[in-house]
């Protein structure tokens, strides 16, 4: 999912856990899930920022020669008005968007 088009809040929202749990039956298991989305969302952000910042990057050692560029500090400020990848990752796994698997259960099912 592209995280540039989620319509996840900007900012926390409380959320039912019980709710959030119904799926897996396990409110850890869920925050797991979770989380590990989280983590490969800002993976994600992070190397689309440092691709697009590294357009601006200095190679020069002076440290008299430190300028602001205009496109550069809108860049910044488009990333950071973003939401944070644990609201994204909240929000995927609100619309069934997450695709997990539990090995232990499968092989449990199996047996």
């Amino acid at each position: 999912m592209d995280y540039k088009k989620s319509n996840a809040p900007s900012s926390t929202v409380t959320r039912d856990m019980m709710d959030l749990c119904s799926d897996t039956g396990n409110v850890y298991e869920t925050v797991s899930i979770i989380g590990k989305r989280s983590n490969q969302i800002s993976v994600e952000i992070k190397g689309d920022l440092s691709k697009k910042l590294q357009e601006f990057a200095s190679y020069n050692d002076n440290l008299e020669e430190v300028f602001e560029n205009r496109e550069q500090i809108e860049i910044s400020r488009y990333y950071e008005k973003l939401p944070k990848p644990t609201l994204i990752a909240a929000q995927e796994y609100l619309e069934g968007k997450i695709y997990y698997r539990n090995p232990s259960k499968e092989k449990e099912k199996l047996q």
